[in-house]
């Protein structure tokens, strides 16, 4: 269900059904994550995407994008480049900003819907 119009949209998070979205090597760390996910709605520009997207256990890196996310299930510690830590878990909402460098590490496979502006 990808759409450019905006028409209204409910999915049950924890039921839907994710595709395969790879990590590319580099990125990770420990462990042998694997992501999916799915974009719900994409604007006609593709400068906004709202998706789900999850990840099961180990350690990766990332170059985040501007997104707002709330998790619906898992837990993950994020370290961003210079010193602060999210402590991420259901029903926490959190903003990354473009460019910000992170180390996720998933303690549970994580679950989440965002909104990303690119």
């Amino acid at each position: 269900m990808t759409t450019h119009d905006l028409s209204s949209f409910a999915v049950h998070i924890p039921d839907a059904e994710l595709e395969a979205d790879p990590l590319d090597p580099a990125q990770i760390v420990s462990g042998d994550p694997v992501v999916t996910g799915k974009v719900l709605w994409e604007s006609a520009d593709g400068k906004q995407i709202r998706g789900l997207w999850q990840i099961t256990p180990g350690v990766v890196t990332d170059t985040e994008a501007d997104e707002l996310f709330v998790v619906v299930s898992g837990r993950a510690t994020v370290e961003l480049e210079g010193g602060s830590t999210l402590e991420l878990g259901p029903g926490v909402a959190a903003f990354m900003r473009e460019g910000e460098k992170t180390v996720w590490t998933v303690h549970e496979t994580l679950r989440k819907a965002y909104h990303i502006n690119l």
